[in-house]
């Protein structure tokens, strides 16, 4: 398979690498997201010499934090569109990669793209529909629905739905700059910080924080599974490295749902329905990988997500 470039644009780093999948990753560089100039200009220069050292990349992928634009048809295709990161609103990330470079690019959600991954090579294999979540800096989900990538009107916000908000059992009010007490403005790791005055992974495991946090995420999910019906939910991000928030999340959920849905899996076996990462930490640049083989060769994201 050709060699391709991936690029993972996250809210605190970008990570680059040009590979074929999981078992072929010739090189990786990770920075800061800092300005989007900067950015883009070391994304470009760490390509280009890779180009210089294994020739003419086949094409780009770029999975990216958004909101975005992932309409090839659109005008403001490859954009990061109404993003609450300062200085990147509007901002043209594929565009000028793109030419740059002199290849095709291939451009989604950083979810979207993780999910992409997570089926070609990791937690997804063998499945059609199914949800990937993160939870970090910000909170996004991504889908595939009968073996294509969820777009429709835009792409999945899943981050933004609103869970039940008891303000006696927790008084904060949340971070989201739009929303203030949505999913992400209650539950992401810059909310986990500010409302109990460390970060995330300073926390005990027997803190309070860790069960507040499983329920939101549980209602956060228990959604999807309504609307979606996925086979699996697979959370990642830098909160759910704490591995012992998933019994927690998998109870409430399974509280939430109240055995409505009566299917063995949720029934008897949850520890195989909502799961980490098989590509671990990867799995978003390893996605903008397979979103670059798409590119590459021309095709839908559905067709692209064919093994």
């Amino acid at each position: 398979m050709s060699l391709c470039g991936g690029i993972e644009a996250g809210g605190t780093k970008f990570v680059c690498a040009v590979g074929t999948g999981p078992a072929d990753v010739r090189e990786e560089v990770r920075f800061p997201t800092t300005s989007p100039e900067e950015c883009i200009r070391r994304s470009i220069e760490f390509f280009r010499s890779m180009q210089r050292l294994y020739g003419t990349l086949a094409g780009i992928g770029i999975a990216s934090f958004g909101p975005v634009d992932p309409n090839p048809a659109s005008p403001a295709f490859g954009h990061i569109t109404t993003t609450p990161k300062q200085g990147w609103a509007h901002t043209n990330l594929a565009g000028p990669i793109g030419e740059a470079l002199g290849v095709p690019v291939g451009f989604d959600t950083d979810v979207n793209g993780a999910a992409l991954g997570e089926y070609r090579w990791g937690a997804a294999e063998g499945l059609d529909t199914f949800v990937y979540v993160t939870i970090g800096t910000g909170i996004g989900g991504g889908a595939m629905v009968n073996g294509g990538l969820l777009h429709g009107l835009m792409h999945p916000e899943m981050g933004h739905v609103f869970p039940p908000h008891d303000r006696t059992e927790d008084p904060f009010e949340g971070v989201c700059p739009y929303h203030g007490d949505c999913l992400e403005g209650l539950a992401s790791g810059p909310a986990m910080e500010q409302r109990w005055k460390t970060k995330a992974e300073a926390l005990d495991p027997g803190h309070p924080a860790w069960d507040l946090e499983a329920k939101y995420l549980a209602h956060g999910l228990v959604p999807q599974i309504y609307i979606l019906s996925p086979q699996r939910i697979i959370l990642g991000g830098g909160v759910m490295e704490q591995a012992h928030l998933f019994p927690k999340v998998r109870r409430h959920v399974r509280e939430i749902l109240h055995d409505y849905i009566r299917t063995p899996v949720l029934l008897e076996d949850i520890d195989r329905y909502i799961v980490p990462p098989g590509l671990g930490n990867r799995a978003g640049v390893l996605g903008a990988i397979a979103l670059a083989q798409a590119a590459a060769a021309d095709l839908g994201l559905k067709d692209a997500a064919l093994p």
